[in-house]
Formats: structure tokens, sequence, C-alpha cells
């Protein structure tokens, strides 16, 4: 095994998929941000100079141009770095690559990855911290993938090289960069669509996605260490596929559900999660669905501020004590 961060893994898999497919193609160049966990995408450019474009920077222009070569046959990947710059192409992504299939009657579809950088980074502010998942999970056609960690980041981005036919955002957390991870090698892929149960648990159900999940360990282990409640961890890895299946079989065995998420609170990604189970399991649940999610706010650029917003450890645990019945620690 060896130990490998979250950058890391996300480059290897990059790499593998260049060489294993000559039809992958990258646009873009900007994965780990600024700074030093940059590196490894920046070797990985420069032993595929060919293959790993730089063009001129404009999210339209690489995301129209993707789309054009995907319905040619290459299998392009497009890093538009962080995710709010997605709405300068969002007409190329929600209304050209999705609708590819349905309107040639799948004789073309548009096999392409766009990667962003997506969630409360730290003085992102109000431009620079956005979590679009609950906007594109409303457009029908596009997978979208959420790793939480280096294991994921690997298997998520090859199979969405390599084997979807469909447009495919992958969203990675700034924040998950540095974590780190053992690791097999070679590994077998895991594709999307099947969520991890990252905790096994009998109280209480947390559904989370990308930086919630590792929020939601901490706070499961803390219920435990101070309360005595078993909760369950479910990291769903991505929402389009989406997994009902393993988030219904939990939630009717413990009866209660919080879904952790960094999406805002109004229709986003925790408000669809809660209302498929509702649809699907009410009379299971012993208590109302919690959501634990960013306030309908501007994110703020002070750290304190933008601090009193995110979803923590401390918020997921008090809306497991909510949906227990017991006493609120912190009261946010």
């Amino acid at each position: 095994m060896t130990k490998v961060t979250f950058a890391a893994a996300l480059a290897r898999a990059i790499g593998d998929a260049l060489d294993r497919d000559d039809r992958v193609i990258v646009l873009g160049n900007h994965f780990g941000g600024i700074g030093p966990l940059q590196k490894p995408f920046d070797d990985l450019h420069d032993a595929n100079p060919d293959r790993m474009l730089e063009p001129p920077w404009s999210e339209m222009g690489m995301i129209g141009t993707a789309v054009g070569a995907a319905c040619t046959g290459l299998r392009p990947l497009i890093d538009v770095a962080s995710a709010s710059f997605v709405f300068q192409g969002f007409a190329q992504l929600v209304n050209e690559a999705p609708n590819v299939s349905t309107i040639t009657g799948g004789k073309t579809r548009a096999p392409m990855v766009v990667h962003m950088l997506a969630g409360i980074r730290s003085a992102g502010a109000a431009q620079h911290s956005h979590s679009p998942q609950a906007m594109l999970w409303n457009t029908p056609g596009l997978r979208i993938v959420l790793p939480s960690c280096p294991a994921d980041a690997y298997d998520l981005m090859l199979t969405s090289l390599l084997e979807s036919e469909d447009p495919t955002v992958f969203m990675s957390h700034p924040l998950l960069f540095g974590v780190e991870q053992e690791l097999d090698w070679p590994r077998t892929a895991v594709p999307a669509g099947i969520a991890r149960i990252a905790r096994a648990g009998s109280d209480a159900t947390i559904v989370a996605s990308t930086v919630t999940v590792p929020r939601s360990l901490e706070a499961a282990e803390a219920l435990r260490a101070e309360h005595g409640i078993d909760a369950e961890v479910i990291d769903l890895r991505s929402i389009v596929p989406f997994d009902e299946a393993t988030v219904t079989e939990s939630v009717e065995r413990t009866g209660r559900l919080v879904v952790a998420d960094e999406c805002h609170r109004s229709a986003g990604v925790a408000a669809e999660v809660i209302a498929r189970i509702v649809e699907s399991s009410f009379g299971a649940l012993k208590a109302p669905p919690v959501r634990v999610t960013t306030p309908d706010v501007a994110i703020p650029f002070s750290p304190a501020l933008e601090q009193s917003i995110v979803v923590s450890p401390q918020r997921i645990v008090d809306a497991v004590l909510q949906a227990i019945g017991s006493p609120v620690v912190s009261g946010s």
C-alpha cells in the first residue's frame, strides 16, 4: 500500500487515463489551485504536453470546444478551476452537452468530464465559493460525482474518463486536496452510483458527500464518545447516479435522517435527498429529517463570518441530537 494525497490520486487517475486511451485529452490545468498541491498536475502536464493543453482562459470556449471534441469521438477533460467560473460556460454545460444524445436520437454522445473546485475554501468569498451541484442536478443528462477521499478521487475520475458515455461534472473540494490515504495499486476502480457506508451505525443515518464526509465521521465519533449515540455515515460519492437504495435501507434501520451538505439550504442537495426519503420511507421515520447546510446568504470573506456558516462537525452533532430528541449542544 502507498500513502497518497487526494491531489496525487487525482493526477494519477488522469495520467492512467491518458496512458490507456488515446482519445483522452485535457483542456486547462488548474486542478490543484495555487500552491504546492498543483505540482502533481504540473508534472503530468510536463510529461504530456501534446495532450494537456492550456488554451486561452474562456470557460465558454473551453466547454464548447470539449462538446464538439466529444461529439467527434474524443474523451476530453476540461478544468475550469473554481466552480464559480462554470457559470461563464453554463449554456454549453447544461444546454449543449447533456442534450446531444437526445436531439440526435442517441446517434451522437458527448463523453466529456468537467472538473471544478467546489465549496467553501477559506476566504474564497462570494464569487469563489460556490457549490453548484444542486443547480446541475436539475439538468437531465449530466452525471455529477463528488469524491471525498483519495480512493474516490482516483476511482471516479478514471471511470468517468474511460467508461462514462455521458457528460460528467467532477466536483473536488479544495480543502480535501491534502488529505492522505493508504491505497493499493493497481486498483479496481469503483464506478459512480454506488454509495459507501463510511461508518456503520444503528441510531441515526447521516448522509454526506465531498468535504462533509470527513466532518460527519468526526461528528459520529463525538456522538459516540459524548452521548453514546451510534450514527451511520453514508458517503454518496455521486448524486447522478443517486444510490437511493443504500440511503433508504439505512434510514429504514435507524429511523432518523440527517443530511450534511455545503449547498445552500433552499432547493439544495439536502432538500432533494430528504424529499426522496420522505416519499419512499415516511413510515420508517421516527422523527423529522434534519438538514445541515449553508444558510441562504452569500459566502462572506471574513474568516470569522465564514466559519459561522460552515457545515461543521458540531453543527452535524447538534442535528443528530435534534433528530434523536436530545438537548442541542451549541444551539447552532
